[in-house]
């Protein structure tokens, strides 16, 4: 064995076996922390894998162990990356300048993936794939491996949810067992620290457009003896780790929490305002008056700010750099400019009524706004 620094952080080690890969094509990359119980058997099952499909590979393991998981693992003939315990996505992050493979596969060290069959997801690899995702729920679930609440509920709520956000069609996104080519996950930057990255990695997928296909896994319960790490941290865990995945998902997600909202916000508010800009319409003996267009006014700009704030977010997240030429295009300075300069040109004489009572009044009016014209409620929104 053989021992190497981190490139870029000092508190970091390499240890690389006597039996190393020299150039492996696939690269088996997964956080361990104190998992002696299993650690042997899943670094042999790697092995039987990296087999079995045929590829070169070298395993990875990112410890942050107490106990004697890195010397096993090291015996067993995989690499292992010493960290500090920062959080499951930091461990990601740490590995990325000492991953060798083109292709990545993560998972868990503690023989609840079956890293014995990683042929599906080489096939993959060798199609062009660049975001491969393992599905328990196209695979198998063994009796007893997951809680139920996780199994009946949560998983699958937010499978949905991220679905409805990202309009992608993954089964099973918090599947521990996913795969990607290495110049994939450098693009996607991973920032997560913690349980969180999961979903970090599926959304930028689908924002970075990557070419993506589901695989069959198969999940395990855990060994004889061991404990997950969800339940060495308490009943309060994965109600933690699920409320961390979703702020993932609300964080990234501009365009369906600000940009759809805020148009819609906005056309409720102009419709609103233009149809009662002349007066008060009956229709079918309601009349929508004044107090209805203050409503339309408050809408709308409540509509415009929230469509802004999205269009900024999206170029802010525009992992591709799609969307940010489109829209310096559209929104350019001098048509921005003068368009604002020809509302705040309009707007204050159409608002002119409401001042001129105000002043009229001993600046004090208390009369019924309704009579200073709903023109001048229009000439608010301009200004």
């Amino acid at each position: 064995m053989r021992v190497e620094f981190h490139p870029s952080d000092p508190k970091i080690t390499l240890l690389i076996p006597d039996d190393d890969e020299a150039d492996p094509e696939l690269s088996l990359v997964v956080p361990a922390m104190n998992e002696q119980i299993t650690i042997e058997e899943f670094v042999a099952w790697c092995h039987e894998g990296l087999a079995r499909a045929g590829v070169r590979g070298e395993i990875l393991i990112v410890d942050s162990s107490s106990d004697r998981t890195p010397e096993l693992a090291v015996a067993a003939g995989a690499r292992v990356l010493r960290t500090p315990k920062r959080g499951l996505g930091r461990a990601y992050i740490d590995s990325v300048p000492v991953i060798r493979g083109k292709w990545i596969i993560m998972g868990d060290a503690d023989c609840t993936y079956d890293f014995r069959n990683l042929t599906p997801f080489v096939e993959e690899f060798k199609k062009g794939t660049e975001y491969v995702m393992g599905s328990r729920w196209r695979g198998s679930i063994e009796p007893g491996a997951m809680p139920a609440l996780h199994q009946y509920f949560g998983t699958p709520f937010t499978t949905w949810i991220l679905n409805r956000l990202y309009g992608s069609t993954f089964s099973d996104i918090h599947c521990g067992m996913r795969g990607m080519t290495k110049d994939a996950l450098v693009r996607i930057n991973l920032s997560s620290q913690s349980w969180e990255y999961a979903s970090e990695l599926v959304l930028k997928s689908v924002h970075l457009q990557l070419p993506t296909a589901e695989v069959p896994v198969t999940f395990l319960k855990d060994k004889e003896g061991r404990v997950s790490h969800h339940r060495r941290m308490g009943w309060f865990s994965p109600f933690q780790a699920a409320w961390i995945n979703l702020k993932a998902m609300f964080i990234y997600g501009a365009d369906f929490f600000l940009v759809k909202p805020g148009v819609a916000a906005l056309a409720f508010g102009l419709m609103l305002l233009v149809a009662l800009a002349l007066g008060p319409v009956t229709l079918g003996g309601i009349t929508f008056s004044i107090y209805w267009m203050l409503l339309g006014l408050t809408s709308a700009i409540v509509g415009l700010h929230s469509f802004f704030l999205g269009l900024l977010a999206r170029s802010i997240y525009d992992f591709t750099g799609i969307y940010t030429p489109g829209l310096l295009e559209r929104f350019r300075y001098t048509r921005a400019a003068g368009l604002s300069m020809a509302l705040m040109g309009i707007g204050p004489v159409l608002a002119l009524p409401f001042l001129t009572a105000y002043i009229d009044d001993g600046f004090g009016f208390e009369g019924d706004v309704a009579d200073l014209g709903h023109l001048a409620v229009l000439g608010l929104f301009m200004i």
